[in-house]
């Protein structure tokens, strides 16, 4: 079985590559108005699921799909578990640090910061691309010397910017809520280690997501119906909690869904010579069974992204297995070329997510606006589209000049 995981999966990189269609779609929402509710992000404390809620977890979720294949073919190549434990943290670090020059650059820049916001983000980007562009393979030692003096060219960019860096009320550089690639990257160092141990044995797998799940369950807040406490809140500080904060698990939610995406993969392979028909429905059951699970919840929790409510946390893993299932479907039945328009954002996904930091920068400097009859009403919705997939195009663009971030 250890085979099949050699074998690339085309309907993972298609599901990643739309939820990062959609999830450029949604952070384009700032530039436009009259965006309808249902698209939007619920307030704290709303008890509403929209759109936007529902991106940032299936990211999850189909970045836990790929953990497995990446383990297995690091193994199937005579790699060593050391190599692989320190390619996991590598990983995490990278994402950790990108996440936290990414929340730096939301905050409004102090005058003695010496740069624009603009400014930081271009210098960002850039080495971003400098330190984790996955360069091609050197051909020879004077190649080799160059890339590494590009890399560290990065790093010293990265340097000046953390130094230097000032908000608007004098604060320095500093993790803050580490961002969305950061919550991805302890997500990921945690649940790699999971499957790193346990590998494709769901005798491991299961109880550890369950374990999760009952953390999720035990550590949100109730609706008001029902108390709004949490049913297992003990008092601050608590070593519970103080444990649970070094690797960033918060109540378990976010790991959750990555944990859930990786045992869905050792399912599918496991089952790889069932008929797609089967496969499909086993994947409605659990869709199903989920579902169900999300609506009896929902008696005692609000549905909320913010306040990260086992509600939200069964819902949107009904709404990613039934996803894969469809787009399985459709590879299956030889279509995937219906998605090549966003083919680069499912195998070039972190250099998509970057790339709009740097096109609002440039846009901002160089006075780029859209016309306003184009960011109201009905063309709102196209230009956000619009955008997405321009984002996705430049990316396939640099992808054509050797630029593909890769950590």
């Amino acid at each position: 079985m250890k085979a099949a995981y050699a074998q690339r999966n085309v309907a993972i990189d298609i599901l990643r590559a739309l939820t990062m269609f959609v999830m450029i779609f949604v952070n384009d929402f700032w530039s436009v108005n009259d965006i309808p509710h249902w698209m939007q992000h619920a307030a704290s404390g709303e008890d509403f699921l929209g759109l936007s809620d529902t991106v940032f977890p299936c990211f999850l979720f189909v970045m836990g799909m790929s953990i497995p294949f990446a383990v297995e073919r690091r193994y199937a190549k005579g790699l060593s578990g050391e190599s692989t434990a320190g390619h996991i943290l590598a990983r995490t670090l990278a994402l950790l640090l990108m996440g936290v020059f990414i929340v730096n650059s939301e905050t409004r820049l102090s005058p003695d910061a010496g740069y624009g916001i603009a400014a930081y983000r271009l210098l960002m980007v850039a080495a971003f691309i400098l330190v984790w562009n996955q360069y091609p393979a050197a051909a020879g030692a004077k190649r080799e010397r160059l890339y590494l003096l590009l890399k560290a060219l990065g790093i010293l960019i990265l340097a000046y910017l953390a130094i230097t860096f000032r908000d608007a009320r004098g604060g320095v550089f500093a993790s803050r809520w580490w961002g969305i690639l950061g919550l991805i990257g302890w997500s990921y160092f945690l649940c790699a280690f999971i499957y790193m141990f346990a590998r494709d044995r769901l005798k491991y797998l299961i109880p550890a997501w369950a374990i999760l799940v009952l953390m999720s369950l035990a550590g949100s807040e109730m609706n008001e119906a029902h108390g709004g406490v949490a049913l297992f809140s003990p008092p601050h500080p608590n070593f519970y909690s103080d444990a649970l904060g070094i690797l960033h698990i918060g109540n378990g939610t976010l790991p959750a869904f990555t944990l859930g995406g990786v045992i869905l993969s050792v399912l599918c392979t496991r089952y790889s010579g069932m008929g797609w028909k089967k496969k499909l429905s086993a994947a409605a059951l659990m869709s199903g069974l989920f579902l169900v699970a999300g609506m009896v919840s929902h008696r005692f929790w609000i549905v909320s992204k913010l306040s990260e409510t086992p509600t939200w946390l069964f819902y949107i893993t009904s709404l990613a297995i039934a996803l894969y299932a469809v787009i399985y479907v459709i590879v299956e039945k030889g279509k995937a070329g219906w998605f090549n328009i966003i083919k680069p954002a499912g195998t070039a996904t972190l250099t998509t997510y970057i790339v709009p930091y740097a096109a609002y920068s440039i846009a901002g400097i160089i006075g780029i606006g859209m016309p306003g009859w184009f960011t109201h009403g009905a063309l709102s919705i196209v230009n956000c589209i619009c955008f997405s997939l321009a984002i996705i195009w430049i990316t396939w663009l640099l992808g054509r000049a050797r630029v593909k971030l890769k950590v």
